[in-house]
């Protein structure tokens, strides 16, 4: 596997763009992905309740086909809880779309992503479709375009030889605020031109959703319009991914890494934001237990608040480990920041401070939580919680 400069559209068989329409004041908010040649797809959802038109769109498309060739992305506004109006503007835009390229309507995924409550204008929404290019001039626009509080894009692209040809896959994300996966404000899309049918493409993102964006989280909310979405149009031209060969763990190499890398960096782009904190819990019952505790301690606003003030309190660890549901023993429990031990078997221990002080002192901060109930592990990531996220948030409909 490689690691390679380049953007969404890397992969071979797609453009994409991203400009201003005018939905926001000033920024990018109007985006796609185009797919020269239908693609195999596969998404996943937010399971708030409340969902998004876009969502309900999108994912009637898919029920429907399990191809699609666009995705037509806008931020500033989210376009839920807008009635029969909202989800009309998300229709027309998936039509609009549609006769654009001349495509099927349900060939073209829809998403949104900004201020709940508000109707998207649909007078920008179809200037900015007419303006949007096919030549492929601008693609890394697209990751600008579907910012909201962001303070940078999240982007990865990566190579590796699968069935005899050079394949390529790219993965975008944005996602700051009301990050508590299942998932969150967090919209993420992954391009590939490898060849692999639909229905294993959907098994593998669910699987690898509940490892990666699954465990992340920056304030515990949940979003209405979260979505994860996957295109493997198979232009590569290798031999199609079956289950269970040594291509298809290749290709699920690079797809886990691809999600990692992108909802740490979600995690770590938390609003006001300081820290990247990773909590790794070792020898837990089951996969599950080991994940929940994780990222139970990882959303914890004492937790997060200790971080940002680079205060040891490993009791808010041990706390939230005891709160997250699954059984486990306090006396057998050990906790480390970083490299340093600072609870072994449930009593605590003896530090070096200024080791301990320099771990905290770090832009990305390791804790170890070591059950020994079993072999399982679970690892979640998230950010401090600062000053700025209130003021952010205080202000942010505004």
């Amino acid at each position: 596997m490689n690691i390679i400069e380049g953007t969404i559209a890397s992969p071979k068989g797609y453009y994409a763009d991203g400009l201003h329409c005018g939905i926001r004041k000033e920024k990018k908010d109007l985006g796609w992905i185009v797919s020269t040649v239908p693609a195999q797809a596969a998404a996943v959802y937010t399971l708030n309740h409340v969902k998004a038109a876009p969502i309900l769109v999108t994912k009637e498309a898919l029920l429907a086909n399990s191809e699609l060739q666009a995705v037509i992305v806008n931020s500033g506004i989210a376009n839920a809880c807008t009635g029969k109006q909202g989800l009309a503007a998300a229709y027309e835009t998936q039509q609009l779309i549609a006769a654009k390229l001349g495509i099927k309507s349900n060939q073209v995924a829809v998403a949104s992503t900004g201020v709940i409550g508000k109707q998207l204008s649909m007078t920008e929404v179809k200037q900015g479709i007419v303006q949007l290019s096919q030549d492929n001039q601008t693609p890394a626009a697209f990751h600008e375009a579907i910012l909201t509080t962001d303070t940078g894009t999240k982007e990865v692209v990566v190579t590796a030889e699968i069935g005899g040809q050079l394949v390529t896959m790219a993965g975008v994300a944005k996602g700051s605020g009301m990050i508590h996966p299942n998932m969150a404000t967090m919209l993420s899309f992954i391009t590939t031109d490898a060849k692999i049918d639909a229905a294993l493409l959907s098994e593998l993102l669910k699987e690898t959703v509940d490892n990666t964006y699954n465990q992340i989280t920056v304030d515990g909310d949940t979003s209405t319009n979260d979505m994860v979405l996957v295109m493997a149009n198979g232009c590569a031209d290798n031999q199609e991914i079956i289950v269970n060969t040594e291509d298809y763990l290749l290709f699920k190499k690079l797809f886990h890494f691809v999600a990692e890398v992108l909802a740490k960096k979600v995690a770590q782009d938390g609003e006001g934001a300081t820290k990247l904190i990773e909590v790794q819990v070792q020898h837990g019952q089951t996969k599950e237990a080991a994940r929940l505790i994780a990222k139970k301690i990882v959303g914890s606003s004492l937790v997060k608040s200790a971080m940002f003030g680079e205060d040891p309190n490993w009791g808010r660890i041990i706390c939230a480990a005891g709160y997250a549901g699954p059984e486990l023993e306090a006396g057998d429990v050990d906790i480390f920041l970083g490299s340093e031990q600072v609870l072994k078997n449930g009593e605590p221990q003896e530090y070096d401070a200024a080791k301990v002080q320099e771990v905290l002192e770090k832009e990305s901060i390791l804790i170890v939580v070591d059950l020994k109930q079993g072999e399982a592990t679970g690892v979640a990531w998230g950010c401090d919680l600062t000053y700025k996220y209130v003021e952010i948030n205080a202000c942010y409909h505004t």
